[in-house]
């Protein structure tokens, strides 16, 4: 798989191990580095690379203002933060900034590759370190992961959280049990849902279907 990657940290040590552990990679391709978040969005729209690895805690502009950024120069570059922080509240911002992962720096390197694989297939990934602290992670990763579902994805988790069987599906979209199978096991996967039960709540809670 070939991918470039843009790295924004204020360490020196930090940015030459993560161009290091990148370029490992067959087809990896580390084409930016910077410590500077304004430098990091300039670069972001000049090259679009694929993934952008950003430092939550860097001087001047902080990592959430640099996600911000880069999301806005360069929509389709996946942003995945690193920080040393494993609280919620710090998730939860480069969440809403832009970014699609959250990886605590403390944890080991298959975190970030794990990271990197899911935000690719539109997926949003935190760190479990994050995870298991609570603070409402579950929920506000499924309404962050909200936004990156297709129109498609969204109707079938309508006609799905209003009762409809696969079949039933299948016949009102016009396409096969077998697609809209798939549909249901993309959605639960992006949103971190693993029960219908559940995929139904989330559904109604959001105005996407409604109780009638």
């Amino acid at each position: 798989m070939n991918l470039t990657f843009l790295l924004c940290d204020d360490h020196t040590l930090m940015l030459e191990g993560l161009t290091a552990l990148m370029e490992r990679e067959p087809g990896w391709r580390v084409v930016a580095r910077t410590s500077d978040g304004a430098e990091a969005v300039r670069l972001a729209g000049e090259l679009t690379p694929d993934v952008a690895l950003v430092d939550v805690a860097m001087p001047g502009m902080n990592g959430i203002e640099t996600a911000a950024g880069i999301s806005a120069a360069s929509p389709a570059t996946r942003i995945i933060a690193l920080s040393m922080y494993a609280e919620g509240h710090c998730m939860h911002r480069m969440l809403e900034a832009g970014a699609s992962g959250y990886v605590v720096k403390g944890e080991a390197s298959a975190d970030l590759f794990g990271a990197i694989r899911a935000v690719l297939q539109g997926e949003i990934f935190v760190s479990a370190a994050v995870t298991e602290g609570g603070n409402g992670v579950a929920q506000h990763v499924a309404e962050v992961a909200q936004r990156n579902l297709t129109d498609r994805e969204l109707e079938v988790l309508r006609l799905i959280a209003q009762g409809m069987r696969n079949k039933d599906v299948a016949t009102h979209l016009g396409i096969s049990v077998k697609t809209v199978e798939t549909y249901r096991s993309r959605l639960m996967m992006k949103l971190g849902i693993d029960n219908l039960a559940d995929l139904v709540r989330f559904a109604i809670r959001k105005g996407i279907a409604s109780v009638e």
